[in-house]
């Protein structure tokens, strides 16, 4: 399958790449089939892309990059449609967003992708956890212009 991105260009994705979300993701309900990039200038950074929407991808990071002890807890309601018995099958992301003074992480929502399946979802995890944690401004590996 060939896109046209915003960002990226005219990119090719391997119809096996796709990972469908069933439900979309929160104000991004359309937007159904997304491919999970790497981004070629920083390891720690990914991109969920729309496949059917070439103007919106996502930042995405693995939480304990920068947050070492971070620990999600979520309800097995929200992982059943996810067919995920067991944490170990899934991936789990966080959207990297900004606060006008620096990058943030959305603990308290983590998208979590069973692999296998080829499916996700967009989750709220169990316990006090900060929609916008602020990233120390001297994280190495994460660029700004994310």
């Amino acid at each position: 399958m060939r896109i046209n991105t915003t960002r990226f260009g005219r990119i090719d994705i391997d119809a096996a790449d796709i990972i469908s979300f069933p439900s979309g993701l929160p104000g991004l309900e359309g937007c159904r089939e997304w491919a999970l990039l790497a981004d070629s200038a920083n390891d720690a950074l990914g991109w969920l892309q729309s496949t059917n929407r070439g103007d919106v991808a996502l930042a995405v990071v693995s939480p304990r990059r920068f947050v070492p002890d971070y620990q999600v807890r979520i309800p097995r309601s929200e992982l059943t449609p996810l067919a995920i018995f067991d944490l170990r099958q899934a991936q789990v992301v966080v959207v990297v967003g900004s606060n006008g003074r620096t990058l943030t992480l959305n603990l308290k929502a983590p998208i979590v992708i069973n692999l296998e399946a080829r499916t996700g979802r967009q989750v709220v995890a169990s316990g006090e956890l900060p929609m916008q944690y602020e990233l120390p401004c001297a994280t190495p590996g994460l660029k700004k212009s994310a």
